[in-house]
């Protein structure tokens, strides 16, 4: 009797607690309802909300690369006195061009050729040398290192997006590739609740690329101005950039350019920290940021060095601010021009999460309205209702008061799965409530295999204490059995599948691990409640 009780104790306890997951402690009807809201989380189909296919740019990550190269070698190939003509790379345009990206080195002297062999087989053992001519060579990325960068720009521009994103307290978006293409530079972003995502398509667009440099000359009205002013070549190592004009600023009322240093000072990889703030003099909005450790150092070396020069803040290759340098600056710094604080504050959420390895396209959006998604909900609890009744009916009729005991084991079962998935924080969908329904056949076909021993027992002259025992004893292997290879099968759903593949995954075998401890622990305690207080039971009704 002891051990009964406390078998009714952990099973109170189970409920309680899957309860409390749900609901909490309700004071009220309304507080029931938005507790229940708060910790049942609904997917985009459920819910509604919008849905984005995005392709990441990969070409844009080799033509950086690429760049990159150029810039380093230029150096390099000073450093080691070879001359040379020209250097340039391709220009692909397409996805499947990306790994075609080539640099093209023309004028190699002929005495020096060794020596160019050289610092590209010392530096640069990603890229394949080919001779052209006696002078000219190209360079190719080799296949492995293509195709690592490829899903490299995949992973972070998906982590940066999904920085984005729950950086804006959308918990319940899930971003992941398509699975549409065998490259996955497609990404599928679900964002459920949101109706109107233009301000989400901005924040995941903006690059983010974040420099600060210094400014040599400006500013001037046109670009071509700029340029008459150094007789149409531009210095060493300068480059020309916009400012965009300010909203609201008169005295940027119009664009200009500034000859900027084409080696910036910090970048956007040296922040450790950005947040919106409100300028106490003018009442403006602004966007502060802080240094790393090592950026901070660099900063402070060249402020102090440059007292009275100027700096230009460039976010997307456009000057966002200029500032002439008064004193030395460490670690601390601000971007103003902001137009108001939903802008300053997106635009530091954006430099908190990265910039974007490569640009982003749209190529769909859908909406799903909540209506749609309400209609859902009520047809799946319809069909759940409909098969839970359909199924107690027939185990009442064909197990008797035995199917009681079946009914009551169902019932625990969705109590269990439900404040599991609140209490993980799992998102319901409508495969999700699939799962559920589907949950309530495997249940079920846990007590048959249970009760069906029980009659082969019975049949078999044993007692029936005797009976249960051996019938949940025999069974028991089966049913783990069975369980097992189902979860394995929902492992591979969850790694391979999509979205609501996962869901459907996730909702079953959360549904299995407590099958398992509603048809074999609760079951029998049932049944020993029975038996209990009686010296001789001659029959059961099951």
């Amino acid at each position: 009797m002891k051990s009964l009780q406390v078998k009714f104790l952990v099973i109170a306890a189970t409920v309680l607690v899957c309860l409390y997951g749900m609901i909490g402690l309700p004071k009220s009807k309304d507080e029931l309802v938005a507790n229940w809201n708060q910790n049942i989380k609904l997917g985009l189909d459920l819910r509604g909300g919008s849905q984005l296919m995005l392709q990441v740019q990969v070409q844009d990550a080799f033509k950086a690369e690429a760049d990159r190269v150029i810039e380093n070698l230029r150096d390099q190939l000073g450093k080691a006195q070879v001359n040379y003509a020209g250097m340039e790379r391709n220009d692909p345009q397409t996805l499947s061009e990306a790994s075609k990206i080539e640099i093209t080195v023309k004028g190699v002297e002929a005495n020096k050729a060794g020596a160019f062999r050289q610092v590209i087989t010392e530096n640069y053992a990603a890229w394949t040398l080919t001779a052209i001519n006696s002078t000219d060579y190209r360079m190719n990325l080799k296949a492995t290192e293509a195709l690592a960068l490829r899903k490299d720009t995949v992973t972070r521009a998906q982590s940066t997006i999904e920085n984005r994103i729950n950086g804006l307290g959308l918990a319940e978006s899930s971003v992941q590739p398509s699975g549409r293409t065998e490259d996955e530079a497609e990404l599928l972003v679900q964002l459920p609740g949101v109706d109107d995502p233009a301000r989400i398509k901005q924040i995941i667009q903006t690059a983010a690329l974040l420099e600060i440099t210094e400014v040599r000359e400006g500013p001037f009205p046109t670009r071509e101005g700029a340029l008459a002013n150094f007789g149409g070549v531009l210095p060493l190592n300068t480059r020309l950039v916009r400012q965009l004009p300010r909203a609201g600023d008169p005295s940027a009322a119009a664009e200009s350019w500034y000859l900027l240093t084409r080696t910036a000072v910090v970048t956007g990889r040296d922040l450790r920290d950005a947040r919106p703030s409100q300028d106490g003099a003018t009442g403006r909005w602004e966007t502060n940021f802080v240094l790393s450790q090592d950026g901070a150092r660099r900063f402070e070396r060249f402020t102090e060095a440059n007292i009275n020069k100027r700096l230009a803040v460039i976010l997307d290759n456009a000057i966002r601010s200029v500032a002439t340098i008064e004193s030395r600056i460490s670690d601390q710094g601000r971007i103003s021009g902001a137009f108001g604080q939903q802008e300053a504050s997106d635009l530091a959420l954006v430099l908190r999460a990265g910039s974007l390895p490569a640009g982003i396209l749209y190529l769909e959006e859908r909406s799903v309205g909540p209506s749609l998604g309400a209609d859902s909900i009520a047809q799946g609890l319809q069909a759940g209702v409909i098969g839970l009744v359909a199924v107690t009916l027939v185990m009442l009729f064909y197990y008797k008061k035995s199917g009681i005991n079946a009914t009551l084991a169902l019932i625990l079962n969705a109590i269990i799965l439900i404040g599991c998935l609140a209490y993980f924080g799992a998102v319901l969908t409508l495969p999700g409530i699939a799962g559920i329904i589907l949950l309530i056949g495997m249940a079920v076909d846990s007590n048959v295999l249970i009760f069906e021993r029980i009659r082969e027992e019975l049949r078999a002259g044993k007692a029936v204490a005797a009976a249960i025992d051996a019938g949940f004893g025999k069974a028991w292997w089966t049913i783990v059995d069975t369980h097992v290879t189902t979860v394995v099968s929902c492992a591979f759903l969850f790694i391979f599948g999509t979205t609501a593949v996962k869901g459907f995954a996730v909702t079953l075998v959360i549904g299995l691990l407590a099958n398992v401890f509603t048809a074999v622990f609760v079951s029998r305690a049932i049944f020993d409640w029975e038996l209990s207080g009686k010296k001789q039971v001659d029959s059961l009704s099951i």
